[in-house]
Parts: structure tokens; C-alpha cells; sequence
């Protein structure tokens, strides 16, 4: 992450160096490149401020229902039910351990479109693998592998992008649906695959976990190999649900979902309101500790971009990427996608509402899927392991990355293949 921090930084700084010489060769009455820059760059430091602030709502919100969740025991329960698959992709957390239910959790909310609530039980996880961690500081491999399928976005119903297309006059809004689902597909499993071939290459010491004669029962008394292969055909029975009545029930989700763990709650005579409190708390420490990993990158990626150096790349390299089915209109989404989340949003916008595009040519398609395709890399590595104070990210920047570029390709393939063959 210094390697890329610098980068961004320095590639910026210079671009804006040969850009400030010919504009005091030239006679523009614009405002100097450098004095755009170092605007720019206090701008995006204050936004990562106001992105933290925003977010401890939502995370004092969904903190408070883990709290909940964890001291009803229904973590473990989630986590016993998906155990065999789980344990197979994470080996190195003991079985049981409230970090899979989170995970679960987690997962679920990204896979049906909940991004806000999908963030706390992330976190949750992190915190959870931040306790096996025998070297603080340093991403586990369960760390990475996690983030990576994060950073993959694996998603049922793209809410936001339907959304947008329609405000865009599309005849066909949900059209991406099917496009944005395999292209998720593929970005997830490439990251799986990436995620557990780059931590050969670079493994730290393997931790040393001593477990409790209880924690030896829990890992014999789990859910028989039936109940969990019927918990794992639920999770495969809502692609087909969230496909043809996803759209109509999404705003039903996060109601039901918190009653529910409040009858949940007390059902198993707990005190929701002092554990909601109490996660809640924990909620607003986070989005605090956040903070400064959220002002480093936002503002390497502001300077980046208003420095021209991300126009400069992609004029260079777009006769290349039309040759393999990406126009250049179509570039800036690839470039900005894992960088910037309200960037990539507004490349979106931009292209739905061009005139010379809009939502239903195949750039259109293209952007809505590659949008909906992989999430934004940059900013999930620094609110998810700033939370824990991982400053080691070993190979989770590569992992997301290799995930970030397997969707944009997959989206060209599975736009051509299932809406223009």
C-alpha cells in the first residue's frame, strides 16, 4: 500500500508540474493547474472526514444489532450451518468462531444489494479475525481472502445502478441484472483463486491457537452434513427470488430484518436495548479510527484525478482496449471503479445521460455492468482494515485488484454474449 500511496501521490505532482509550465507559457486565464491541485486536495481531505461522519449513522445502527446477534448466540448458529464450506475456504479459524456467522452476514447483505448494512457486519468480521491474530498489524490470510471477495462484490440485484438507468430513460432499466450477475460471478471466484495462490508466495508465521476443551467440543458438535447443505441450497434458492421479485420486496429487507433480531432478542430474554447501546458505541469508535486511512487514499485518488494524469492514461491506452471490446468512453469506469466509489458513480451518470450513448447502447450496458460487477478495492481495503489497524495489507491490494480486472473483462463478455451476440 506505501508503493501505491506514493504512486498516486507522485504521479500526480508531476503531471501537474509539466501541466503548471505550459500554462505559464500560455496565455489561459484559467486558474493554475497547481492551484487546482492543492484545491482539490484539501477538498478530498475534508470529504474523507464528512464519508466517516456519514458513515457512523449506519454503523452505530448496525453495530447495535450485532450486538444483539452475538449475545443471542445466533452468530454461532449461522456460523454452525455453513461451517463445512466455510471451513474449507477459511481453514485456519477455529470452527464455530462468531467471525463466520459475521462473514455470513456480511455476504448476504452485499449479495441483495444491502451496501450500508453489509459494511457493520463486515467490520464485525474484521474485528472477530483481529482476535486469531497473532501478529497485529499484519493482514491473516482470512483477512485477505475475506476482502477479497468483498473487493468481487458478488451481487444479486444492483439496486443503485437500476435505479440510475431508469432515471436515464431507459427502455429496459433491469436489463443488467443477468450481465452484472455473471460478471460477479467470475470476479468472486477469480478472487477466491487469487486470494489463496498469493498468500503461498508470501505466508507469515502461522499463528498458534490454543483451544479451550469447550472450544474442542464446538468443533465436533456441528450441524449434521445435511442441515448444512440444505442452509447453502437457501443461499442459492434467492438468486432465482432476488432475480424475478427482488426489486418489489428490497425496501421490505432492513425492516423486517431488525425487528426480526429484536423478537429474536427478546425471545432469548436479552436486554436489546442496553446491547444495542453498547454495539452502537462500538459503532462510532470505528467510523473514528477510520478516519485517517479514509483522508490518506481519498486524497491520493482526488490528486490523481485532477491532476489529468488518469485522462493522460486512459487517451494512451484506449486504440488497445477498443481492440478487445472496450471504448474509450467506457475507460475512466475501469480506472475509476476500484479507486473511488462516488467517481465511478458519476462516470456512470455521465455516460447514461450522454446523449451520444445513453442507458441502452452497448457502452451503456457496459459501464452499468462493469459498475455492478466488483466493488471499490481502494476504499474497502482502508475502512475495513483501518478499523483493525492493519497497516501490513500483504497481498490483499493484489487479490482485489486481479478481482477488479477479471469483472471488467467479464463484463464485456457477458454483455456481447447475453444482450448484443
Amino acid at each position: 500500500m506505501n508503493w501505491v500511496f506514493f504512486f498516486l501521490i507522485a504521479s500526480a505532482y508531476g503531471t501537474t508540474v509539466w501541466q503548471q509550465w505550459r500554462w505559464a507559457h500560455s496565455s489561459s486565464q484559467e486558474s493554475s493547474p497547481m492551484h487546482v491541485l492543492t484545491d482539490q486536495l484539501l477538498h478530498s481531505a475534508g470529504d474523507a472526514v464528512t464519508l466517516a461522519i456519514g458513515l457512523v449513522g449506519v454503523l452505530a445502527l448496525f453495530m447495535g444489532l450485532m450486538k444483539i446477534i452475538e449475545e443471542t448466540g445466533l452468530l454461532n448458529v449461522i456460523a454452525k450451518l455453513l461451517y463445512p464450506f466455510l471451513k474449507w475456504l477459511f481453514p485456519e479459524i477455529p470452527a464455530n468462531h462468531p467471525a463466520f456467522g459475521a462473514m455470513v452476514m456480511n455476504l448476504s447483505a452485499n449479495m441483495i444489494g444491502l451496501g450500508n448494512a453489509a459494511t457493520p457486519f463486515g467490520l464485525k468480521a474484521m474485528q472477530e479475525l483481529e482476535k486469531l491474530n497473532p501478529h497485529p498489524g499484519v493482514a491473516t490470510n482470512a483477512m485477505v481472502l475475506f476482502l477479497a471477495i468483498n473487493t468481487s462484490s458478488l451481487t444479486l440485484l444492483p439496486t443503485k445502478i437500476i435505479a440510475l438507468r431508469a432515471s436515464a430513460g431507459s427502455a429496459d432499466p433491469a436489463g443488467i441484472i443477468a450481465t452484472t450477475l455473471v460478471a460477479t460471478l467470475c470476479s468472486t471466484f477469480v478472487a477466491i483463486v487469487a486470494a489463496k495462490f498469493l498468500q503461498k508466495l508470501m505466508t507469515p508465521p502461522k499463528p498458534t491457537i490454543t483451544l479451550s476443551n469447550q472450544h474442542i467440543h464446538e468443533i465436533i458438535d456441528h450441524f449434521p452434513g445435511w442441515v448444512s447443505a440444505l442452509a447453502m441450497a437457501f443461499l442459492l434458492l434467492l438468486v432465482p427470488i432476488t432475480l424475478m421479485w427482488g426489486k418489489e420486496y428490497s425496501p421490505w429487507i432492513i425492516p423486517t430484518l431488525i425487528v426480526a433480531i429484536l423478537g429474536y432478542g427478546i425471545r432469548k430474554k436479552i436486554d436489546i436495548y442496553s446491547s444495542f447501546t453498547e454495539g452502537a458505541k462500538a459503532g462510532f469508535e470505528i467510523a473514528l479510527k477510520i478516519i485517517p486511512f479514509l483522508v490518506a487514499i481519498l486524497v491520493a485518488i482526488g490528486m490523481f484525478r485532477a491532476s489529468g494524469a488518469l485522462d493522460a492514461v486512459t487517451r494512451t491506452i484506449s486504440p488497445i482496449t477498443d481492440a478487445i471490446g472496450i471504448p474509450q468512453e467506457a475507460l475512466p469506469m475501469v480506472f475509476m471503479r476500484p479507486l473511488s466509489g462516488s467517481g465511478s458513480l458519476g462516470v456512470l451518470s455521465d455516460v447514461l445521460n450522454n446523449p451520444a450513448i445513453g442507458p441502452d447502447s452497448y457502452t451503456g450496458y457496459l459501464v452499468s455492468t462493469m459498475m455492478g460487477s466488483t466493488e471499490t478495492t481502494f476504499y474497502i481495503l482502508a475502512v475495513y482494515f483501518g478499523a483493525v489497524q492493519i497497516r501490513r495489507i500483504r497481498h490483499a491490494l493484489a487479490a482485489g485488484l486481479i478481482a477488479d480486472l477479471t469483472g471488467m473483462f467479464a463484463s464485456v463478455i457477458a454483455v456481447k454474449m447475453l444482450l448484443f451476440s
